[in-house]
């Protein structure tokens, strides 16, 4: 089981982390939401529950919910620019399908 991030993701949340001046990583999960049933959540973690299982990947603490693990497990995270657009992509191995605005998958 394991939650990566590029070598770009990973330089974008240190980044982040820096600025903001606190935290111990980046929360991933998921929540219910969208036409396909679920949505990914980010969020900067300024301490580790005591419920929340970590991973290490290219300098960053990445900690998730054990009731996400299982959506998300496999997952990489990266950083990318396409034309004037930028942002976090999720390269999720369990998603069956995806919906057409890409905001929610199903597994």
């Amino acid at each position: 089981m394991a939650i990566t991030l590029t070598d770009k993701a990973a330089k974008h949340v240190l980044g982040f982390i820096a600025k903001r001046g606190k935290g111990v990583g980046l929360r991933i999960g998921v929540r219910t939401s969208g036409c396909s049933g679920m949505a990914y959540k980010l969020e900067f973690a300024d301490e580790i529950g005591s419920d929340d299982i970590t991973f290490d990947s290219n300098g960053v603490t990445v900690l998730v919910d054990p009731q996400s693990l299982p959506y998300i497990d496999g997952m990489e995270l990266d950083y990318a620019r396409e034309g004037l657009n930028e942002g976090f992509k999720f390269n999720n191995p369990n998603v069956k399908d995806t919906c057409g605005c890409g905001e929610s998958f199903k597994v």
